[in-house]
């Protein structure tokens, strides 16, 4: 008889997900089979739960969602040579071909045929996930949890970004303090910058980055130029790097204004239409470094991201909310969409009580790595 296991899918061309079993998927000869112990909700998940135009034109129902999981290893195929049975891990989310000119290049992330795990496969938003083995990432059990574990893939992203540069002793700022921007501000003040200075319109989010290290915030929706406000935080001088996390053309236009002559913009954030930039006036004349990054390197970030996390170097357990069961994500994804929650974690099988929030068990939070006090707004 087929082994039957709970999944969370998109199962039906509509907004929302479902919980629902199916078989345990079979791993080929080169794929291993993981039984996930916590997978983290982000954005891509968000957008296929709401069915946004994005979704709609790339999803192919029924799929398991998820694409952030860590879990153990309990069945390997027959041609599998280094994962074993017993292994904890996680994975890279793109599983790339590796044969086109970015593979072979050492581009990996810039694959044109990658297949997206919880996009285009099935994904780790159940109790197993088939995955291939060269996507495996081996964990140390013994110096990460499980949902911290579940996080590298996302945290990969930032350290990518925030650490394409040399920041040590530079002045820094974040615009957009999503999870991607607030792991960027704790590498930030973890990789010694000088002054961490975080932006966003969402005052939960801007808490959380003065609890991940920022020396200050701004809220643009309380009027004023964030860009002078910026210029002005650092003593009078454009900041060395600026880093665009959230897409925003306003956020993107404030980054090459706070950045000093001479500085570095790096550009993450995707925005959904054109942006208008005065490419004279603030970047030639401004002489500025810009820097367009997506993704993370496969595995190059992976070796950064295991350091910084098993070594704690970098907390991400105030990042995570809440850990929820499969059947609560219905009922929670709305804390994401309305920015009152960063990240959000599935535990298969797990039972939140109601309203429960904060995760317990995680690594405990180092005071000495939150500096500052007072808000800027």
């Amino acid at each position: 008889m087929t082994k039957k296991m709970l999944a969370v899918r998109k199962v039906a061309r509509e907004p929302g997900l479902v919980v629902e079993e199916i078989p345990v998927p079979v791993p080929g000869d080169e794929e291993v089979l993981v039984e996930v112990q916590a997978a983290g909700i982000c954005g891509t998940d968000l957008h296929i739960w709401k069915w946004d135009s994005w979704s709609r034109q790339r999803i192919k129902t029924p799929l398991t969602l998820g694409h952030e999981f860590s879990g153990t290893v309990v069945e390997v195929g027959s041609k599998v040579e280094h994962a074993r049975v017993g292994d904890f891990v996680s994975a890279e989310s793109h599983v790339t071909c590796g044969m086109c000119y970015q593979c072979r290049t050492g581009q990996a992330h810039l694959c044109p045929r990658t297949q997206i795990l919880g996009v285009d496969r099935e994904g780790a938003f159940a109790e197993y996930v088939c995955v291939p083995e060269k996507v495996i990432w081996q964990n140390d059990p013994g110096k990460i949890s499980p949902e911290i574990a579940a996080l590298q893939e996302p945290f990969g992203n930032a350290v990518f970004a925030t650490l394409n540069q040399d920041i040590t002793g530079k002045s820094v700022g974040v615009l957009g303090c999503g999870p991607i921007g607030l792991f960027s501000v704790g590498i930030a003040r973890a990789s010694g910058a000088s002054h961490v200075f975080a932006s966003d319109l969402n005052e939960t989010r801007l808490a959380l980055a003065m609890e991940m290290g920022a020396d200050a915030t701004f809220n643009p929706t309380g009027g004023g130029d964030i860009a002078d406000d910026l210029v002005e935080a650092n003593e009078g001088r454009g900041l060395d790097v600026v880093l665009e996390m959230s897409g925003s053309p306003i956020a993107i236009n404030t980054a090459f204004r706070a950045a000093r002559n001479g500085g570095t913009v790096v550009l993450f954030g995707i925005p959904s239409d054109p942006v208008e930039i005065d490419i004279a006036e603030n970047m030639i004349f401004k002489n500025l470094q810009v820097t367009a990054l997506n993704g993370r390197r496969i595995f190059d970030t992976w070796y950064k991201t295991r350091w910084l996390l098993a070594n704690k170097v970098v907390d991400l357990s105030p990042l995570i909310t809440r850990t929820i069961g499969f059947e609560e994500v219905n009922e929670c994804m709305p804390m994401l969409a309305e920015g009152n929650a960063c990240k959000l974690v599935l535990l298969p099988n797990h039972r939140s009580p109601a309203g429960v929030e904060k995760t317990e068990g995680l690594s405990e939070i180092d005071d000495s790595s939150t500096r500052g006090t007072v808000t800027h707004r």
